[in-house]
């Protein structure tokens, strides 16, 4: 395998752009309909400014930070992501190692291409679990016991989800799953389209449309108190009524642009969670974040870590689990340098002040 010498996550994306089939790629980087949230995500990072403070002593930096029982080497976490077999063979094992390697935090999907007790051998790092519910009860509460015996740390309960965005780029490519390839614990059906031109993915079983705040109790239950983060929040009041129900994370998120297309962009949702939740529970963000100058602007804002999708799968395709874990590494590297030239020594410092 050639090194790999890319600068930049974008470069990443190029990579792999190149490498997976056409139909591939469009799977992983494409959003709902005009994928105006896809676009929005970025340009709300792009629309704010930075503003540094002088002569503060920044020789050294401290990005270690502590999330839920965990104490992290740094905030950059691996944000859910489905059918990594399609971007590399190792699928989520990479992953798994290239996460434990680069420090990071790494959130296995429902939609996992590799059994959770494979990945759980294969990893050194930590874990968390997003979970879609699969319909019926008896279903989620035998994967959440098993998320929880594999030793993922936290159940992260995907809400944004009641049915699939229609994304409009796998209709277009007739997107089915390779032969050899497929979600090893939610079954998903075929993805070609039928003859009406609607696709059998949006009866899939993991779209949740009769899930409800009801149901966070037996979720919670079958977790065995491992902590539950809500994932898909963008609204102050949602995430105030999650943490007067004991819910013990926010995180924030459109899906990536992938469900609801127009859906508001993740940082401009971020400071009313915040606002709304008042320290009272973790709070995660993703959604567009490419650079350590991204990743700055949401911590000072008040997220607690960011979390990458996209850029995960481009590296695991450039590279397997070295690509993981230099993308990760190059945003950690470019976080650094971030909070030494805008005067920030410590993920403390990093306040709304800077933001511009």
């Amino acid at each position: 395998m050639e090194p790999l010498t890319q600068l930049n996550l974008d470069e990443f994306e190029s990579v792999a752009r190149d490498t997976l089939p056409a139909v591939t790629y469009d799977f992983i980087a494409g959003g709902a309909e005009d994928e105006r949230s896809v676009a929005a995500n970025r340009a709300a990072f792009q629309r704010r400014g930075l503003r540094n403070r002088a002569l503060v002593d920044v020789a050294t930096r401290d990005l270690r930070t502590g999330l839920l029982g965990l104490d992290l080497p740094h905030p950059i976490l691996l944000a859910p992501t489905a059918l990594h077999r399609l971007a590399h063979p190792d699928g989520e094992l990479a992953t798994a190692r290239g996460a434990s390697a680069a420090g990071a935090l790494y959130t296995v999907s429902t939609a996992t291409s590799t059994r959770l007790e494979d990945i759980a051998a294969a990893s050194s790092g930590p874990r968390w679990f997003q979970l879609y519910h699969l319909g019926t009860r008896e279903a989620s509460e035998e994967l959440i016991r098993l998320a929880v015996k594999t030793g993922h740390r936290a159940i992260v309960l995907t809400v944004d989800v009641p049915l699939l965005g229609r994304r409009e780029r796998d209709l277009r490519n007739a997107w089915t799953l390779p032969p050899g390839v497929a979600m090893v614990h939610a079954h998903e059906p075929a993805w070609a389209p039928q003859s009406d031109g609607r696709s059998r993915a949006w009866a899939s079983p993991i779209a949740s449309a009769n899930l409800t705040w009801d149901d966070l109790a037996w979720i919670r239950a079958a977790s065995g108190g491992s902590p539950l983060l809500l994932k898909g929040v963008v609204r102050g009041d949602d995430a105030k009524r999650a943490v007067d129900l004991g819910v013990d994370g926010l995180w924030v998120s459109n899906h990536g642009g992938r469900q609801l297309d127009g859906a508001i962009a993740t940082l401009d949702a971020l400071t009313d969670v915040v606002a709304s939740v008042r320290g009272k529970a973790a709070i995660v963000v993703d959604g567009g974040i490419r650079r350590g100058t991204d990743a700055l602007k949401a911590l000072a804002l008040g997220a607690d870590a960011v979390a990458i999708g996209r850029p995960q799968m481009y590296g695991l395709a450039a590279g397997g689990a070295g690509g993981v874990q230099r993308v990760v590494e190059l945003l950690c590297a470019e976080l650094d340098l971030a909070m030494a030239l805008v005067g920030a020594a410590s993920l403390d410092a990093l306040t709304p002040d800077l933001v511009a």
